[in-house]
């Protein structure tokens, strides 16, 4: 593994390599999880409150560092194609593995990396931690893999464009069910006292903001990636007697989304909120069957 995390826990594949050699896209698995061009898998991390804590990046195999960059700063938000021209990846470091094989990690935090060029590094050796530098609006590792200068996409090696899950899978045995395709995850989940957005999700602000029996509101929210053009979600909250508190029933999606929010609630009666456990139930249906769901409880 590149990255110092537990996939599906507490870092997610946002994205893989483009295996479609058109203007479209489409990963290895014909999903949806890429887009034109990209040529790398996208570790991503839940938040920037996650980024700040450090999640190592890590050397994928044993090798010797060809060339790294440190000094370029994070931002928060996605720059300005041309504000990054050159360093579209950011503090980096390019390795090279014996028979003409080279990793790439790109989006390192700055002042983090701890190697330079021409150390010989180990497998699982610290390389620095994820960031946001060079060309990103989230915290993330772009993790690229070469042989003999060709992009390789190290789930499908080998595999002829098109063919939806073949090619071999350069990723040792005991990571592979740890790496399985999701083709829909929740990112982020929780209860907070007030109404939720993007932003306050993303800086990990709504983590410290729990309902209590006095709270203004009660809310649940979801932050989900990968969800499909059809998809159809919900968000039911239910009080400790089982009823339903509040819900958000939301249209079917019109557009694929990298990712998308939602949230639901209700303000505080006035006698506050009844003591004991409250349950929110979050679901995506596709065609009638459920495709993704998520639960979560909150005792007050």
């Amino acid at each position: 593994m590149p990255v110092g995390c537990q996939i599906g826990q507490t870092c997610y594949i946002q994205n893989y390599v483009d295996d479609d050699p058109s203007q479209s896209s489409r990963d290895y698995k014909c999903g949806t999880l890429t887009y034109d061009g990209h040529n790398g898998t996208d570790f991503r991390i839940p938040s920037l409150a996650a980024q700040r804590s450090g999640v190592d990046v890590l050397a994928s195999a044993s090798g010797r560092v060809l060339r790294m960059r440190d000094g370029v700063p994070d931002a928060v938000g996605k720059p300005a194609r041309e504000a990054v021209r050159d360093v579209e990846c950011g503090n980096g470091v390019l390795i090279e593995h014996p028979g003409g094989w080279e990793t790439q990690y790109c989006h390192m935090a700055n002042g983090s990396l701890a190697v330079k060029p021409g150390d010989d590094v180990a497998r699982g050796q610290r390389l620095g931690r994820i960031g946001l530098s060079g060309l990103t609006e989230y915290p993330h590792l772009h993790f690229t893999v070469r042989y003999r200068g060709a992009i390789v996409d190290p789930f499908a090696y080998g595999a002829a464009p098109g063919s939806c899950g073949a090619g071999e899978s350069l990723w040792p045995p005991a990571l592979r069910a740890q790496l399985a395709y999701q083709d829909r995850a929740v990112l982020n989940a929780g209860f907070t006292s007030g109404p939720p957005t993007m932003e306050l999700i993303e800086e990990g602000r709504v983590d410290g903001q729990s309902p209590s029996a006095n709270s203004p509101a009660f809310v649940a929210f979801i932050r989900a990636i990968g969800l499909k053009a059809g998809d159809v979600q919900a968000l039911v909250i239910k009080d400790p007697q089982g009823q339903v508190l509040a819900e958000n029933r939301a249209a079917p999606l019109q557009s694929n989304k990298a990712q998308y929010m939602l949230f639901a609630g209700k303000k505080r009666p006035p006698n506050g909120w009844d003591h004991g456990t409250y349950k929110a139930t979050y679901t995506v249906e596709r065609d009638g069957q459920v495709v993704l769901e998520k639960q979560l409880e909150l005792a007050l």
